[in-house]
Parts: structure tokens; C-alpha cells; sequence
């Protein structure tokens, strides 16, 4: 058995709950997709995945229509409710098994070592605990298993990281469901253990004005094979 009931019942009780932002997500998210280039952005992401994946914060599920036919079954953890439901919808529609799933990226509701990959997309800078939760990513992952990644985060110039700085201290959390504009997601994942393999910076969008958020990082990390001490 995948999930653990425990786990998942309580994450069920309390949710992430951010409707307005859900809503206005689910609507930008889409048009992205074509006008910012996220389309893209996601074939380069997941291309070349096989086996059992687990995807951390699926939001409405815009990743599942680019899952390889490789990948064996895909669970999608989402805690925010209508994104769930979008995203439940989403699964109807991919071309791969998706199980989308109520949970906390700090408190995953599945076994150790349980998938051959981990797929973080745009979801490190709203988890409440990032150290808490790519130690569960870890957990989950067979050894010499590999997460993708697409995040966001520092970047720019001098002016611009204090921009981001100046804004997670004030609205932008509140604003966002609860995003951070310069948190370090590469520096994380080396922090939390990971081999970090090959990475890009991406702009997004990649032409026009840089934004606080434009400075996004697309790239793969591996869990090492050796005993980690779980």
C-alpha cells in the first residue's frame, strides 16, 4: 500500500486554504501555459521520466498531459481544495495513471522509498518548511532516485533582491498563498543532501521585463545511492 492512512486523514482535516488565490492561479496558470511559455518549460522538465513518480504540489495539474509514457503511475500531492479539484480533473484527461492525493509537502502520506522520482515544480516558495519538507522528498525516494526541478527564487540584480526581500517581509505572502520571492531552492536541495546535476536559469517570461519572480531554475538533483541513515 502507497498511502498511509494516518497521515493523510489528518492533513484532510487541515488544509492549505486559499481560495481567492486558487482561483486566480487556476485562471493565470492556463494562460501561461502558451503566453509566458510554461508549456515548454514543462516537456523540458519531465521528459525522459520512467517508473513511479511522486509530484509535490500539483496545483491544478497542468504537468499531467506532459508526463512521459514511460512513468508507470503518477501521485500528485496538493493540499489547497480547489486546486485539488482542478487538478483531479486534470487526471481524467492524462495520458499516465495519476492518483491525486490530499497532503503537506512536510508531512507526505506515502512510504519511504516508495518512488524512483520526485518532481517539484513552483512549489518550494509556498511550502511553510522547506528544510522539513525536502527531507520528506528524501524519504520518499529510492536511493540514486532523482527530482526535477522548476522553482523560483533570488535573483537579479542588487536592486531586485531587495525588491524580493522587501516584498515576502510585507504582502507578498499574504497576496500569494503564501509564496517567497527569495528563497534559494538550489541551495536548499544541496543543503538537504541532494547531488545537484545539471541546472539552467530561466527567465520567466523570457522576454520583457524581469519580474520578482522571473528568476526560475529548471534542473535535476539525485538522492544518493549510499545509506542515508533512515
Amino acid at each position: 500500500m502507497r498511502l498511509l492512512s494516518s497521515g493523510s486523514d489528518h492533513v484532510a482535516r487541515s488544509p492549505v486554504h486559499h481560495p481567492l488565490f486558487a482561483r486566480y492561479y487556476a485562471r493565470f496558470s492556463v494562460s501561461a501555459e502558451t503566453r509566458l511559455g510554461m508549456a515548454r518549460v514543462r516537456e523540458r522538465l519531465l521528459a525522459g521520466l520512467s517508473g513511479r513518480v511522486i509530484e509535490i504540489g500539483a496545483g491544478n495539474g497542468l504537468n499531467f498531459s506532459h508526463y512521459p509514457g514511460t512513468v508507470a503511475e503518477v501521485v500528485a500531492i496538493e493540499p489547497e481544495p480547489l486546486l485539488r479539484q482542478l487538478a483531479l480533473e486534470s487526471a481524467l484527461r492524462a495520458q499516465v495513471p495519476v492518483d491525486v492525493v490530499p497532503g503537506a509537502a512536510e508531512a507526505l502520506p506515502v512510504k519511504s522509498e516508495a518512488f524512483d522520482a520526485a518532481v517539484l515544480s513552483l512549489v518550494l516558495c509556498s511550502v511553510r518548511d522547506v528544510p522539513r519538507a525536502l527531507s520528506e522528498v528524501r524519504r520518499v525516494l529510492r536511493p540514486g532516485g532523482q527530482v526535477r526541478f522548476f522553482e523560483h527564487g533570488l535573483g537579479g540584480s542588487r536592486v531586485m533582491t531587495l525588491t524580493q526581500r522587501t516584498l515576502d517581509r510585507t504582502v507578498w505572502p499574504t497576496l500569494t498563498g503564501g509564496c517567497h520571492l527569495a528563497r534559494q531552492p538550489v541551495a536548499a536541495l544541496r543543503e538537504a543532501g541532494f547531488a545537484l546535476g545539471p541546472q539552467r536559469q530561466v527567465m520567466m517570461p523570457d522576454k520583457g521585463p524581469a519580474l520578482p519572480s522571473s528568476y526560475c531554475a529548471l534542473g535535476v538533483a539525485w538522492r544518493p545511492d549510499e545509506a542515508d541513515g533512515r
